[in-house]
């Protein structure tokens, strides 16, 4: 297929020279095949706040599992400063990184074809690459957490006795897996309503701990960083905990389903989707860890992290009270089957992609639907093996938040900005800027961090 061979869809004169840009060549066929799909293909999965719901519970598994006791270990200040600065962060940065696709003048390329088109095989590849270890590390995560929590469930809760983690990890990763692989509108429609009665459970514990809030003890506790560095290390956990990257790109598709070949209206619908989706994810959130440091302190966070288990299963397992001890597991387990479905998506996207790339005669012999229980298969096989490896899940976030999501969601759509005549308009503009220095900032922060322990 050829430029030539796409078909007009704008009359904006802007529009077309950046239309002009796209290079079909450097698509796949089996590129191509999808790329009809995706103009033509089901109707809509899902209108305003069914895509909010669907961001929010994608993004919301680790902040409440993860970001307490990391956020809370560097004292009181820092963790002031960064509640102000997160919530402009997750809005521009994900409105920046959505407009890859819902401004593109050309429709129905998901993020890695958008950038395919415009770049080249080589630099598309690339994107690939760094999309997939932004994301597939995440699902990996989601396993470890999985079994963590279950095994704590099981040993406090009903004072059973440690299973076996091949057992337990096969068992919790295998039917999350095989649920999505079954049917992926069902399991996306379930996270959907899991997130409904995740919220109220969330905004239910976070309240339940005031009674236990020692603010004075916190703002005395002396952190060995001092205030600015203490700030600069939460940044990278902090984009880890608020992303949502992977469910954007098949996001904007969706929204461009919908509104056809308006891309105003598209950018808008987009924008306040992802408005609405970051205002939640921040109250919520940092709400809650707010409460889980005001209560712990950062003695508790230093023990959830040297136990390596969620916030939650901690608070459950320490304060001996019916209400934590059932609430807690019940939210983490909701929290992380959420987000797992919505990373298992990005997942999916990025390792097909991979494969179109490097086997091209192979993804244009077989189904979609091979290839997708191809990917679920090998999601499903490694997921279990680290999770009975049981890595650190905190080193884990310091690297995929601070290092691939930052530069994937910060970074490369400002370069793309750039580079195309399309985005030319969005390149120079002050929120494009501020993510895109932060980006370098939070990427320097963690190499430097890395290098440094």
């Amino acid at each position: 297929m050829t430029n030539a061979e796409l078909p007009e869809q704008y009359s904006d004169e802007h529009l077309k020279l950046g239309r002009a840009e796209f290079d079909a060549d450097n698509l796949t066929d089996a590129d191509i095949d999808q790329i009809k799909e995706q103009r033509e293909g089901d109707a809509p999965d899902g209108g305003f706040m069914r895509w909010v719901i669907t961001l929010f519970g994608t993004g919301v598994g680790a902040g409440i599992l993860f970001l307490p006791i990391n956020a809370g270990s560097f004292g009181f200040w820092p963790l002031v400063i960064a509640t102000l600065l997160i919530g402009p962060m997750v809005f521009f940065s994900h409105r920046t990184y959505a407009r890859m696709v819902s401004a593109s003048p050309v429709k129905g390329l998901d993020v890695l074809q958008v950038i395919t088109a415009l770049t080249g095989r080589k630099r598309g590849f690339v994107s690939a690459v760094l999309y997939w270890l932004g994301i597939y590390p995440t699902v990996l995560i989601y396993g470890i957490s999985i079994t963590n929590t279950l095994d704590s469930f099981i040993v406090n809760q009903f004072g059973g006795e440690h299973m076996s983690r091949w057992l337990l990890a096969t068992i919790s990763v295998g039917i999350m897996t095989g649920a999505y692989a079954l049917s992926k509108k069902i399991t996306l429609w379930l996270a959907n309503v899991l997130v409904y009665p995740l919220i109220i459970a969330l905004a239910a514990v976070s309240l339940y701990l005031i009674p236990s809030w020692d603010l004075d003890s916190f703002r005395a506790y002396e952190s060995q960083y001092p205030v600015w560095q203490g700030l600069l290390l939460i940044l990278p956990v902090l984009v880890f905990s608020f992303s949502h990257m992977a469910a954007l790109s098949q996001f904007a598709l969706d929204v461009q389903k919908k509104l056809g070949d308006d891309v105003g209206a598209v950018e808008r619908e987009v924008s306040k989707v992802e408005l609405v989706t970051a205002v939640m994810l921040v109250s919520f959130t940092m709400f809650f860890v707010w409460s889980c440091a005001l209560s712990l302190g950062a003695e508790g966070m230093d023990a959830a992290r040297e136990q390596n288990v969620p916030v939650l299963s901690y608070l459950a397992n320490e304060t001996n009270t019916p209400f934590m001890a059932w609430m807690s597991p019940i939210i983490a387990i909701g929290a992380i089957v959420t987000s797992y479905f919505g990373h298992l998506l990005g997942t999916e996207e990025g390792t097909g992609y991979l494969v179109r790339v490097v086997a091209p005669g192979f993804a244009s012999r077989v189904s979609t639907t091979a290839l997708r229980w191809t990917v679920n298969i090998f999601v499903f096989v490694t997921a279990v093996l680290v999770a009975v490896a049981n890595p650190s899940i905190l080193d884990m976030i310091s690297v995929v938040g601070g290092i691939f999501v930052a530069f994937l969601v910060y970074i490369m759509p400002v370069l793309l900005f750039n580079k195309a005549t399309a985005f030319k308009h969005y390149a120079r503009r002050p929120d494009t800027l501020f993510v895109f220095v932060l980006g370098l900032v939070i990427v320097g922060v963690t190499v430097w961090d890395m290098v440094a322990g």
